[in-house]
């Protein structure tokens, strides 16, 4: 049984300070005790190969929060993070060293093992055990909530005032983890047995160096094992023949949301926002916080007034007193702050807790930390494109005929391709149109470690992503694979890996004979000839590629649509409408003489073809239409014949899904033209009781999907009774459908604006506005 202790220290040895990571309680504990004692040299918890890195904590642009990256440099993606905020103890230690010029050091298990030790990949090797001590005292104190009875005896009791003795905190801590160190061992975590060994020869060895006036901070749960004593012999045998790999360490920007438990780090804390106010707050903790909460509600538009304010703080201290908590706590303070800010409603406290609770606080570190030649490159390129890296999530709205949009763009493209996802394009009024592309972005500290791993490309982004996109085009096995690495290529502006990726792309073209992967390849050519022609990239290669594939599917495609069962159909019908569209903009910006007739000869060939799914019939009908190479006829006589009495009425309620399904006019369709609807109401009306039910599916999902006020005007058209769509203008009667007439007049009237708008006469700015 290890002995009970009264001091924080063994008798003539170091001054061990036990804390809680991430405590601002223990925090300013041990700044009151290195004040008090002022040892001759410091020790951290953390890996010993980060004290090169340790100067760098009092440069003037490092900014908590930060973390030390360790990474194996065989294999990036191993890696590991310490974490450090502004009320981080370890921070504190650091800071006062670096201020009175007294040597500090990190000590733990070197990096070098601990990632040969693990393959995590999210947060430091953890100090969490198989059992919670904090919870565990907790439980023994009678509260169920772990948070709370630590804010109440130490993060309260420290900032009602400083004890007469500094190290008084820290002697309590030491002899409560000392019991639950007799009690539990290792807590279920033997690997802290390797680490607490490492710690006790690093410390061994700065007593030779500095005397016993030495101050070691680290996880309060290791003081019983560092004043534990040992020999040297049995130290060094738990670290032997321990695996190492080759590592890299540098200072990294943190945020407060990676601070909170549910990011993975072991130490982690639920409320680093609120923590990190009341690390800083000079007086008044509660009444600032209720000013900060009163002030974000207000920036929502939520009125809150200074009363407001005066009663939160006022219900929060009533709340703390009739709990018997020693002063207000978070719990109390949310309490209030719903009830008062927010009339009871958990919607605008959600916004306090993500904004002000955790917080969304992101670090920065200095250029002169130590980085990989692709992270360099990379922060050069943020700072000439202005493009900084933010921990909040933003929309980009792009515009690519600027130039500093246009480079924006490549950047995030080729991050992308690199497994860097900084950006993700988000769908935004910017997207509607060929020059324009919208972003969502939102900065990760995991991101250094992915740009880490991409580092083996290359030393530059453009050099990375070109050598990526190479090997992705050998290793391609799929047609859609190498389109849509052709596809980012021309996205990215690789024109230099774009001829492996096109001989990549033709190879799987030629060999692939299934005419389902020839169609679904064809948007993602199109797709790119379109960001090739925005970016003035030569895609000559790439046309001829989609050209004869294009060929190849109007060939191969009849076949392949008939006898299809219901979901193949569907797959079918799918397909279809992404041809009918890339083959429409090939024509554009392709040479592909024919190719628009040859497929409108498919088209004619999928829309009177009784093995053809009525959902394919019906949509090639409507393409048809939309086109002008089917006359209204003849798309009333098609419809006549899905609809006649001798077609199921499923196959006849899949050829009107096919024909007026969807949001792109199908609608607009039926109201004006009263033959087509009639023909469908005829059809409707003569559905058999005992079938109806069949169908109603299929007719719900097609009609569902129109604007609500087309859905009222059909109604209303159904309603009144054929020909009820008819109207009267000063030419004479009108057809079903559009009116015969037409009013040159008004018709003329509306040409200047038309010319404006269209930006072909500005003379007739006058002309519209007079």
């Amino acid at each position: 049984m290890t002995p009970r202790t009264r001091r924080a220290t063994p008798p003539g040895g170091p001054l061990l300070l036990g804390v809680r990571h991430h405590g601002p309680g223990s925090a300013r504990a041990v700044l009151a005790a290195l004040e008090s004692v002022r040892p001759r040299a410091v020790l951290v918890e953390g890996p010993p190969e980060g004290d090169a890195l340790l100067p760098l904590a009092a440069h003037g642009r490092m900014r908590p929060p930060v973390a030390l990256l360790a990474h194996a440099v065989d294999d990036p993606g191993r890696a590991a993070f310490w974490p450090l905020a502004d009320f981080s103890p370890e921070w504190v230690a650091i800071r006062w060293a670096a201020e009175h010029g007294v040597p500090v050091r990190f000590v733990d298990l070197p990096a070098a093992h601990s990632l040969a030790l693990t393959e995590q990949r999210d947060g430091a090797p953890e100090d969490g055990r198989g059992v919670d001590p904090i919870g565990i005292l907790a439980g023994a104190a009678g509260y169920d909530d772990p948070e709370r009875w630590w804010e109440d005896v130490v993060e309260h009791r420290a900032a009602g005032g400083e004890p007469a003795d500094p190290c008084a905190p820290f002697v309590a801590l030491a002899e409560a983890m000392t019991a639950l160190r007799e009690a539990y061992g290792d807590g279920g975590h033997p690997q802290d047995a390797v680490r607490e060994a490492a710690m006790r020869l690093q410390l061994r060895a700065a007593r030779k160096e500095f005397g016993d006036g030495i101050a070691v901070v680290c996880g309060a749960w290791h003081v019983p094992a560092l004043g534990a004593r040992t020999t040297v012999a049995a130290d060094r045998a738990l670290l032997k023949g321990m695996p190492k790999v080759r590592t890299e360490l540098t200072w990294v920007p943190w945020t407060h949301r990676r601070l909170a438990r549910h990011s993975g780090y072991g130490a982690g804390i639920e409320s680093p926002g609120w923590y990190a106010h009341l690390f800083g707050a000079p007086d008044r903790p509660v009444e600032r916080w209720m000013t900060k909460v009163a002030g974000l509600l207000r920036d929502t538009d939520r009125p809150v007034s200074p009363a407001d304010v005066i009663e939160a703080v006022r219900l929060a201290g009533t709340l703390a007193a009739l709990r018997g908590r020693p002063a207000v706590g978070l719990a109390e303070a949310t309490d209030a702050v719903r009830a008062v800010m927010c009339e009871g409603s958990d919607v605008p406290l959600a916004l306090v807790r993500d904004r002000l609770v955790v917080g969304e606080v992101l670090g920065e570190v200095p250029d002169t930390a130590p980085a990989v030649p692709l992270q360099r490159d990379l922060d050069r390129q943020q700072r000439t494109l202005r493009l900084r890296p933010e921990a909040e999530r933003r929309e980009l709205d792009l515009d690519l005929r600027k130039d500093t949009d246009a480079a924006r763009s490549r950047l995030l493209h080729r991050l992308r391709l690199l497994g860097v996802h900084w950006g993700e394009p988000a769908a935004g009024r910017s997207s509607t149109g060929t020059f324009r592309e919208s972003w969502r972005l939102r900065w990760e500290p995991e991101l250094f470690v992915r740009t880490a791993e991409a580092g083996v490309w290359g030393t530059t982004v453009l050099g990375a992503a070109t050598a990526r996109a190479e090997s992705d085009a050998v290793s391609s096995s799929s047609l859609a694979g190498a389109t849509a690495l052709a596809e980012q290529c021309l996205l990215a502006g690789l024109t230099e890996a774009l001829p492996v990726v096109m001989r990549a792309l033709s190879d799987r073209a030629a060999l692939d004979t299934d005419v389902g992967h020839l169609a679904d390849a064809l948007p993602a050519l199109a797709r790119s000839l379109r960001y090739g022609d925005v970016r003035s990239t030569d895609t000559a290669a790439l046309g001829e590629v989609a050209v004869g594939l294009a060929e190849r599917v109007c060939v191969g495609l009849p076949p392949a649509c008939t006898r299809l069962d219901a979901d193949a159909a569907e797959e079918a019908h799918r397909r279809v409408d992404a041809v009918h569209t890339a083959i429409g903009l090939f024509a554009d910006v392709v040479r592909a003489d024919g190719l628009a007739e040859r497929w409108a000869a498919v088209l004619h060939k999928l829309s009177s073809r009784d093995a053809v799914a009525g959902v394919i019939r019906g949509r090639a009908t409507r393409l048809l239409l939309d086109d002008g190479r089917l006359a209204d006829g003849e798309a009333a006589r098609l419809m006549g014949l899905a609809l006649s009495p001798g077609t199921a009425p499923p196959d006849a309620a899949a050829w009107i899904e096919g024909f007026a399904g969807g949001a792109e006019g199908g609608g607009l369709l039926l109201v004006h033209d009263e033959r087509l609807l009639g023909l469908v109401d005829t059809w409707l009306t003569g559905i058999p009781a005992d079938t109806f039910t069949g169908v109603l599916p299929l007719l719900r999902r097609t009609f569902a999907a129109y604007e609500p006020a087309v859905r009222r005007t059909l109604g209303e058209l159904v309603r009144r009774g054929p020909g009820s769509g008819k109207v009267r203008n000063e030419t004479g009667p009108a057809a079903p459908g559009f009116g015969d007439g037409l009013d040159e007049e008004r018709a003329d009237a509306v040409v200047p604006v038309l010319r404006l708008l269209l930006g072909l006469d500005t003379a007739a700015r006058g002309a519209a506005t007079g």
